[in-house]
């Protein structure tokens, strides 16, 4: 896999997985999480589920870019500094999903 590729494929998969939490009331999109609501109720997952889960994604994006990069090449030796960079970048990538979910107001 070309090296230019391997990176947009990682930052987009990172900006789909940043914002995944925030798009759904599903567990990592996938698992419906039990509710003591009724039925006719909406069901809201929890902001620490949705934080958790954002937490979780971001070492399965870092796992797969660490896959990609093995298999281009030899691995660079990652340090707390790289760690708290990309896990800053995550957070903005999952501004936009965070907004929608909180933030914005639908005009009435």
């Amino acid at each position: 896999m070309d090296l230019n590729l391997a990176a947009w494929l990682v930052v987009l998969l990172a900006l789909a997985a940043a914002n995944l939490p925030f798009i759904n009331e599903r567990l990592f999109g996938l698992v419906a999480l039990p509710s003591r609501k009724p039925a006719g109720e909406r069901r809201v997952k929890p902001l620490i589920v949705r934080l958790l889960e954002l937490v979780v994604l971001y070492f399965v994006v870092g796992s797969v870019a660490r896959l990609l990069e093995s298999r281009i090449g030899s691995v660079a030796v990652q340090t707390w500094e790289f760690h708290a960079v990309t896990g800053c970048l995550f957070l903005v990538l999952a501004f936009p999903g965070f907004v929608m979910r909180y933030l914005y107001k639908p005009r009435r």
